[in-house]
């Protein structure tokens, strides 16, 4: 029987979910998506992500494939709206897209975008959402101490210790600090990020804001490869993955 490959787009609140993977007892949105897809189909279904999401940790857009011995789900209408109907609240898929037997959600990605979300002010509505900081913070400082995160550089002074990878090289291609009425916004894009990355940026970040850490010294502590001299990480629920780039020659 031949074996059609999806992509399938969706987006979610982590709040609830023990980030993307699959875990022994523990709740994840990639098992939450694996049983509905399963009993909406008939047969058993493994998705496989763009990547991994940590615990809290949510996603606007994000994108994993599938296969399965179904043709043509993208031309059934309801498809989309049945699954929406089977899946909790804080899971919605968007599309359901064709693509090439080789496509891989994960290793076909050519960049990824996060955002984190800092709130200045106490928000009822940002709420678990927003990494709520009081006090001030030198904006200034933190976009100049940005540009040293441009470009192809070793982040293992940012990533999670006793990562296992095979460098820690990534290539930055967008870093910046936007502010909206009390919210802050860090956007950074990258061909590849490294476990905990993004927030131990942020984190850092924190600190420049502060004047504990000067924005001179973010080369030093990107030069060091040392994790200890890095702020602590921000928390996850201020956390967004926001957009995956692929190839268009891997679509049908």
């Amino acid at each position: 029987m031949p074996l059609f490959r999806y992509f399938i787009q969706l987006s979610f609140l982590g709040t609830r979910y023990h980030g993307w993977q699959i875990q022994p007892n523990a709740v994840t949105v990639q098992s939450v998506l694996d049983n509905n897809l399963s009993a909406l189909l008939g047969e058993e279904i493994r998705v496989t992500g763009a990547g991994r999401t940590d615990t809290g940790v949510h996603a606007r857009f994000f994108m994993a494939h599938f296969d399965t011995s179904h043709a043509r789900l993208h031309r059934k209408e309801k498809m989309v709206y049945s699954l929406n109907g089977m899946l909790p609240g804080d899971i919605a898929v968007q599309k359901i897209i064709p693509v090439k037997p080789d496509a891989h959600a994960r290793f076909h990605a050519a960049s990824r975008t996060y955002e984190y979300l800092l709130s200045r002010e106490k928000d009822p509505f940002l709420t678990g959402l927003a990494h709520f900081y009081y006090g001030t913070l030198d904006l200034r400082a933190m976009r100049e101490a940005t540009r040293w995160l441009t470009g192809e550089h070793n982040f293992k002074a940012f990533s999670r210790s006793h990562t296992q990878v095979k460098t820690y090289i990534c290539r930055v291609t967008e870093a910046e600090w936007l502010e909206h009425d009390h919210r802050l916004i860090f956007r950074i894009t990258a061909d590849r990020f490294l476990r905990n990355m993004v927030r131990a940026i942020v984190g850092t970040m924190i600190e420049t804001g502060k004047g504990r850490i000067l924005s001179n010294e973010w080369q030093r502590i990107m030069d060091s490869e040392d994790r200890s001299l890095a702020g602590a990480s921000a928390p996850a629920h201020g956390l967004y993955l926001t957009r995956i780039e692929y190839p268009p020659e891997i679509y049908l």
